[in-house]
């Protein structure tokens, strides 16, 4: 693979790669008056954004505020729908198809055919792998302090600008970047280029600790990160390492809880507890569905009571928790609904419910 983007911005300059960032933009989305104003003339709104680039007279619109606290407080900056159909072809064009195939294979945030289920069962693999090799070994778990909000935007442009050639496509790039920015560190978390442009800048780190540190059983989501070491000296001189690379090459620092312990205790990775012989889910998202059965217990008689809501998130669940060990649970679960009587028209005995963790579906709707 080239050390750099052969792709120009030009090429992909034109209505059809527009055309296709937009159907990306809407799916899933919830009709509103902004979406609804754009597609009423799609194919001009499109074109002008096309010539807006061209011409060098695109700018990125204010961003909306809003803030969400689960699991913990954070500041969203969400672009309007216009500017995100810039970042998806952007996205789109030049960094999945050129510089995401660059990334390490154990790396899984916003990857396709990735993700947290892949990134612990990898994880529990490797953990046998340790064991059977070592016996006992460490494990180094840390994660970013405050991590979208430390990201500096000249080492994020100068990474980049390695790969980018084009100067129109690094001159926009630039502009993605810095425009609407309110100083030099930190990207908005909500714009879609940022989970990408976290990525890049951490993939930096992935590569050092793979190459340089020669540490075969790594992974990372995002911000969160997981070595697997032979013992306790190496742990404490790895840790220690990483600790200064992070500081001095990047400019972050870690999270105060990051620490580094021994493999008996398990491993907290990507909503699962992960142990050699089995996997658990999370205590947190265990305490957060018990918390929502009791509410749905309390309402399950008032008018604001939605089985359909109950169903989807109750359907969640089962689909993050079934790729655990956790059959006696959902069991569990399960039988502390008392609203079940309430609604004739479900069938809400489970007919299929067994250890084939590929399906566990409660809820059949006749």
């Amino acid at each position: 693979m080239p050390k750099s983007l052969k792709v120009t911005m030009k090429s992909r300059l034109n209505y059809t790669c527009f055309y296709n960032a937009y159907l990306r933009t809407c799916k899933h989305k919830k009709l509103n008056k902004e979406i609804l104003a754009f597609e009423l003339d799609l194919e001009t709104n499109l074109m002008d954004l096309v010539y807006r680039i061209k011409s060098g007279t695109y700018h990125l619109n204010p961003y909306y505020h809003f803030t969400i606290y689960e699991p913990k407080r954070r500041e969203i900056l969400a672009l309007p729908y216009k500017d995100r159909i810039v970042l998806q072809w952007y996205i789109g064009e030049f960094i999945k198809p050129y510089i995401i195939p660059r990334f390490i294979k154990d790396t899984y945030a916003c990857i396709d055919n990735r993700g947290v289920h892949l990134a612990s069962t990898n994880l529990q693999k490797y953990m046998r792998i340790m064991n059977r090799r070592y016996g006992s070994y460490y494990v180094i778990k840390g994660d970013i302090h405050h991590f979208f909000y430390s990201i500096d935007l000249d080492i994020l442009y100068g990474i980049l600008k390695r790969f980018i050639k084009d100067d129109e496509l690094l001159s926009f790039t630039h502009q993605l970047i810095f425009e609407n920015s309110n100083g030099k560190v930190g990207i908005p978390i909500g714009n879609y280029t940022s989970q990408y442009f976290a990525n890049i800048y951490l993939n930096e780190f992935d590569y050092f600790v793979k190459h340089k540190l020669h540490i075969k059983y790594y992974l990372r989501y995002m911000d969160d990160f997981v070595l697997l070491v032979p013992s306790k000296e190496d742990a404490k001189r790895i840790f220690s390492t990483i600790q200064d690379f992070l500081c001095r090459e990047l400019k972050l620092e870690l999270n105060p809880k990051s620490c580094y312990f021994p493999s008996k205790r398990g491993i907290d990775f990507c909503g699962y507890r992960v142990f050699e012989t089995h996997r658990l889910i999370r205590k947190r998202s265990v305490a957060k569905i018990k918390k929502k059965i009791k509410i749905w217990n309390s309402l399950s008689e008032s008018e604001d009571f939605d089985i359909h809501q109950v169903l989807i998130c109750w359907n969640s669940f089962l689909g993050h928790s079934s790729h655990a060990d956790s059959y006696c649970l959902q069991r569990k679960l399960f039988s502390s609904f008392t609203f079940l009587g309430n609604y004739p028209d479900y069938s809400f005995r489970p007919y299929k419910l067994s250890y084939d963790k590929d399906k566990i579906t409660l809820f059949k709707n006749e």
